[in-house]
């Protein structure tokens, strides 16, 4: 993924994280790529792990780090977290990796305040129906290859039926990655009530 931080993602990383302040989830914080991005108006963070081995190497990246941090073991389909607890939820390439979006987004709106907002760069299905059809014949072993991504998942359309407005996301491309795996969709979904 190198590559592909370099060629822009990791631009998206920080323009979007410099807006989170406050109380932060982070779903499925994998190796820390987010880490560098948050801003100093973040006074705790909270990261859930569902694998033990990277909750192991995340553990490791945090010492030293400059914001308040914990990382526990979860998914982001069962968080252990009490209920309108985070001004943000983060989650960048993860919902298109959960077993169950709807579950995942309904837990990520339990623990949100109800001012909290969503903020994601995520795979999304394309809008173009043949590359949207590629993304469907190519989801099985493209998931074998992609830890689990399933690249093919409307997301947006996930993402409004748990109760967000997604009005502040826009679509993109991820540079440097195969055709199925480019289009992105950007920014911040508010929870509504």
């Amino acid at each position: 993924m190198a590559g592909t931080e370099r060629a822009g993602l990791a631009k998206h990383r920080d323009r979007l994280l410099q807006t989170a302040t406050g109380r932060v989830l982070e779903i499925g914080g994998g190796t820390g790529a987010n880490l560098a991005f948050y801003s100093d108006g973040v006074t705790e963070l909270v990261i859930a792990e569902p694998e033990e081995a990277m909750a192991g190497r995340l553990g490791r990246k945090l010492r030293g780090y400059r914001i308040p941090t914990r990382v526990f073991l979860a998914t982001a389909e069962q968080l252990p977290l009490k209920p309108e607890s985070f001004d943000y939820v983060v989650s960048t390439l993860v919902l298109c990796t959960v077993r169950d979006p709807a579950r995942a987004l309904a837990e990520v709106r339990r623990v949100l305040k109800s001012h909290g907002q969503l903020l994601l760069i995520e795979h999304v299905r394309s809008d173009d129906p043949k590359l949207a059809c590629w993304q469907d014949r190519l989801r099985r072993p493209w998931s074998w290859f992609g830890h689990g991504c399933q690249c093919n998942r409307d997301t947006v359309e996930n993402i409004r039926a748990a109760g967000f407005s997604t009005s502040e996301l826009r679509r993109d491309n991820q540079p440097k990655v195969l055709p199925i795996v480019r289009p992105l969709v950007i920014g911040a979904a508010k929870r509504n009530g």
